[in-house]
């Protein structure tokens, strides 16, 4: 057969070379050692917690080795892709801090010189290829219908033979030339198939960047390379894309070790050097005493635009995931402690083949710590933000006076060992609901140990010992004094020394005064909270207290 003559039958719209494109996208000068990887999503729905893992790892290994990061979108797959699915990745990547350098660097925008960064605007490059390929003898055009397709498959179920368009089974692999251009004259559709040049008792093997070496047999199914409309697989577009763009290491989840015969297949017969591959495994989840992949079915956290909705900051989110990916980063944060997470250097080789166990409750703890670390100033306008999305009601209360939030903010923001009450933002309203009176329920929390007549008289005699201007420590003393006055300990350790001397301690009466304040037995630091509310208030709140306990 003609093969350049089949080529300009199928391809006659084509007058490009690959050569033409290699010109167009010449070889990126970086330095020794940079590594330029990609994130290449489907726009069908919202960005996975497993893709936003897979980005970051990627964008690390290209920014810490001086790199590039692109992001690409693959909408080959025009029947599942949803509307907004390229703003759902971007807002996705973007709100977590994931810098993009080129392809989609916000919404319709593409950056860098490689592009299009969006499969569907890039047919012509594909064909140009696919062309090429025929020209060689390397692909050609299969005819089969639906119903042929599924007598094969049921054909090899029955043989109990490897499934595929392979062998025997590929009808339309011998076809002359003028079978070919008689099928395309009466309008038959058809998709162009690589001619697999694989074989059944070979192996291919490859050195994986978390899992070492692997060892596959080789493809000898002939894949589908371009669709009936002349848009690509994934499995060609990704080979193309990746050598034009300059993609070093391609690093994607591990459902895709399977087809890694069928990519290097594809690098060795268009002549080019494929690049590096590593597979992540996927985030697991406990479930039932097993484990199990986080599902975008039954799991909420699943998406990324969870964490945002319930308010957990972009960095306790990203250093979670550094530490699901090193094990490393743990003891990297607990000696740089003030250091930002881009410092730490990723390594692929450290990383889990089984999957990291994701948890919500340590999730908590890393962004407890996180906002633990942030100014007052610092919280004040990241809880602002959140709230300005997702609870009108507090932003109102929080911006209605600034001083008096980040005020509330710096409470027991001690830099030796700050207070850790809150681990996202929607956790705001409820930790700092005394703080406003649209919020505070005014019940009072009795303290255990001390009697309704007790918690009274404190109440009604440290009104008249209340000095709103006095320091902590002079505050302190005067509830000291009031223990006193009331039959307690004036020291905690002189009532453990002889509590039968007592009916309780200070500390239960701070306790009594919190409960009245704040409607709760547990606060930061009491006398911080009075002064931030004013004298008027507590002594408001005192008084409402008082009648609870006459009741």
């Amino acid at each position: 057969m003609d093969y350049n003559m089949l080529a300009e039958l199928l391809f006659p719209h084509i007058d490009k070379t690959p050569a033409d494109y290699e010109k167009l996208y010449p070889k990126r000068e970086l330095a020794e050692g940079a590594r330029v990887t990609r994130f290449a999503p489907s726009p069908t729905g919202f960005l996975h917690i497993g893709g936003l893992f897979a980005a970051l790892i990627s964008e690390r290994i290209a920014h810490q080795s001086g790199g590039r990061f692109i992001l690409r979108i693959e909408d080959t797959d025009k029947k599942r892709e949803v509307e907004g699915g390229v703003e759902k990745i971007l807002d996705g990547l973007l709100s977590f801090g994931i810098k993009i350098d080129e392809g989609f660097v916000d919404y319709d925008v593409q950056a860098g010189d490689y592009g299009p960064y969006k499969q569907s605007e890039r047919a012509a490059i594909y064909q140009c290829f696919a062309k090429e390929l025929v020209k060689k003898g390397m692909a050609y055009p299969c005819f089969c219908t639906e119903d042929e397709l599924s007598a094969i498959r049921e054909q090899q179920e029955a043989e109990k033979l490897l499934p595929g368009y392979w062998g025997r089974f590929a009808r339309c692999r011998g076809l002359s030339f003028e079978q070919i251009k008689q099928n395309i004259d009466a309008g038959l559709p058809y998709v162009l198939r690589l001619r697999s040049c694989g074989s059944e008792d070979k192996k291919v093997s490859f050195k994986d960047g978390i899992r070492g070496k692997i060892e596959m047999p080789e493809n000898i199914v002939d894949v589908v390379i371009l669709k009936s409309d002349g848009i690509p697989t994934y499995h060609f577009a990704h080979v193309v894309d990746d050598y034009l763009m300059g993609t070093t290491h391609v690093i994607r989840g591990d459902e895709w070790i399977s087809s890694i015969p069928i990519h290097l297949q594809m690098f060795y017969m268009l002549g080019i050097k494929p690049p590096k591959y590593a597979h992540i495994a996927p985030i697991m989840k406990e479930d039932e005493g097993g484990k199990r992949k986080i599902s975008k079915r039954k799991d909420p956290e699943a998406a990324v635009s969870y964490y945002d909705e319930e308010g957990y900051p972009a960095d306790g989110v990203i250093e979670y995931l550094l530490n699901l990916a090193n094990y490393t980063f743990e003891d990297f944060r607990k000696a740089n402690k003030t250091a930002h997470w881009s410092e730490f250097k990723l390594e692929m080789n450290k990383m889990s083949n089984s999957g990291g166990l994701f948890d919500l409750v340590k999730l908590n703890d890393v962004c407890k710590n996180k906002i633990a670390s942030y100014s007052a100033e610092a919280v004040y306008e990241l809880a602002a933000a959140w709230a300005q999305k997702y609870d009108t009601e507090l932003y109102a209360l929080l911006t209605r006076d600034k001083a008096f939030s980040v005020a509330m903010f710096n409470f027991d923001r001690n830099p030796d060992k700050p207070r850790k009450d809150i681990g996202k933002w929607s956790e705001v309203r409820e930790a700092f609901a005394f703080m406003f009176d649209e919020l505070f329920d005014g019940k009072y929390e009795e303290v255990p140990n001390v009697s309704k007549e007790d918690a009274k008289a404190m109440l009604i005699m440290y009104k008249d010992m209340y000095d709103e201007t006095a320091d902590n420590q002079t505050w302190f003393a005067s509830l000291k004094d009031l223990a006193e006055k009331v039959g307690y300990a004036r020291e905690v350790k002189e009532y453990k020394k002889n509590p039968d001397a007592y009916p309780g301690h200070v500390g239960d009466v701070s306790n009594v005064l919190r409960a009245a304040v704040t409607g709760r037995t547990k606060s930061p630091d009491l006398c911080s909270i009075m002064k931030a509310l004013g004298k008027e208030k507590v002594l408001e709140r005192i008084d409402r207290a008082i009648s609870a306990l006459a009741i």
